[in-house]
């Protein structure tokens, strides 16, 4: 076999992880997140059938990149593995204050990734990083205050699996965004646990600016509003919601006008004029 000056090519599984709020928070909760982290990661493997010891992983406090080995199971990867994470999650965070709950971002690639002198080389971790670090993934886990865990595909791994039927997702489940990351850019299919990902405002419109959140402060600018719904699930501006017109005779009557897409937990109401 011939073999050029970059070694053998290879396509590999990979994943990569990070945790919500890490930078912002005290020398306790840090340490907190990186013992569970690895935890939930390992029993979302064994869930999915996944040999995690034979993962090459780099580690880096609150977040890891995984290779996987040659052949191994991208559906595993995809489900059931995002769907036992989510779960350990939404277990490790029960009767938790809002403050103290671990969420995670998660991306999936199939590309080219080759062994180097100290990692991997190839345009496949560059996408995925890059994919992992987009506006699009960390706006979603911003505005659904509630949900553990924000995953994005790629290209190769939406279409080749989730929309030809290949795991129990429903290609509707996800939503397609643009990635745009230093040098790279693509198109990069989201997921966000327990929200309709489709009512998530991604556009960085209700925080002020598109560069208002912070995956290192723990409070993204516009996670919540005052009540504490999730982004995005109230009525839009202009839309008369919570206004009051007192009735011709000065009575008391109350005229509340609602329209957009109101979010309750996994329940999602259509509210039109």
């Amino acid at each position: 076999m011939s073999v050029g000056a970059m070694g053998v090519f290879d396509r590999r599984l990979l994943l990569a992880v990070d945790a919500r709020g890490y930078g912002s928070a005290d020398t306790a909760r840090q340490r907190e997140i990186q013992t569970v982290l690895p935890r939930l990661l390992s029993e979302a493997a064994e869930a999915a059938g996944l040999d995690r010891a034979s993962w090459v992983r780099q580690a880096a406090g609150d977040s890891e990149f995984a290779v996987l080995p040659a052949g191994s199971d991208e559906q595993a990867l995809v489900e059931p593995f995002m769907r036992r994470l989510d779960a350990g999650l939404r277990a490790h965070n029960r009767d938790r204050v809002p403050g103290a709950r671990l969420a995670l971002r998660a991306a999936v690639h199939f590309g080219p990734a080759s062994e180097a002198p100290n990692g991997f080389v190839g345009p496949g971790p560059v996408e995925v990083s890059r994919v992992l670090e987009s506006d699009p993934l960390r706006r979603a886990l911003a505005a659904a205050p509630d949900a553990a865990l924000a995953v994005a595909l790629t290209a190769p791994v939406f279409t080749e699996l989730v929309a030809q039927g290949y795991t129990n997702f429903r290609p509707e489940e996800f939503r397609e965004v643009v990635v745009e990351k230093k040098e790279y850019r693509g198109r990069a299919w989201l997921w966000v646990s327990g929200y309709d990902v489709h009512a998530l405002d991604l556009d960085g419109s209700n925080s002020g600016s598109d560069s208002g959140f912070d995956s290192d402060s723990g409070s993204e600018a516009g996670a919540s509003d005052d009540s504490g719904s999730p982004e995005g699930s109230g009525p839009p501006s202009g839309s008369g919601s919570g206004s009051a017109a007192a009735g011709a005779g000065g009575g008391d009557s109350v005229t509340n006008n609602l329209y957009g897409t109101a979010i309750n937990g996994n329940v999602v109401f259509g509210i039109s004029r």
